[in-house]
């Protein structure tokens, strides 16, 4: 059933939509100085910015409730299972993730779409739809990368 979007959601959508590219290189950039990361500093840039859109895209997605949770276990489990066949460490590929979600509060952060209380209701609900999402990116991430390494043992 697809649910009705707050207005904050709304615009977090649009804002994503309108942003995407801007998201994503700021996320590359980010990357790819990472001492945490360092996979991430040899590997061509745009396979990752193509990678970084894909996963904001998916998250529009998600958000306007256009997306199933069977459909985001699908796309992380593949994408685990790409990484470690590109040999990527598991620890990296998480914290590329958890910086997709910072670089996104801090843009929702900057971008200043909260003008009432009620709206920072909605948006800490928002919030924990985000949360969900990179949750579950993380999780299915994981078992992608580890049944990829079960094939490879």
């Amino acid at each position: 059933m697809k649910e009705k979007m707050t207005r904050v959601a709304q615009r977090l959508v649009k804002l994503i939509e309108d942003d995407a590219e801007e998201l994503a290189t700021s996320w590359l950039n980010d990357v790819c100085k990472n001492v945490k990361l360092p996979s991430y500093h040899q590997f061509d840039k745009e396979e990752l910015y193509g990678r970084a859109y894909d996963v904001y895209s998916h998250l529009r997605k998600w958000i306007a409730w256009e997306t199933s949770k069977e459909d985001v276990a699908e796309q992380y489990t593949t994408h685990g299972a790409l990484r470690r066949r590109q040999r990527f460490e598991l620890a990296e590929v998480v914290q590329a993730l958890i910086l997709m979600r910072v670089h996104l509060w801090r843009k929702v952060l900057t971008e200043g779409l909260l003008d009432t209380a009620h709206e920072l209701h909605q948006a800490i609900e928002l919030n924990i739809q985000v949360v969900r999402y990179f949750d579950r990116a993380i999780y299915f991430t994981i078992v992608g990368y580890m049944k990829k390494s079960d094939a490879v043992l």
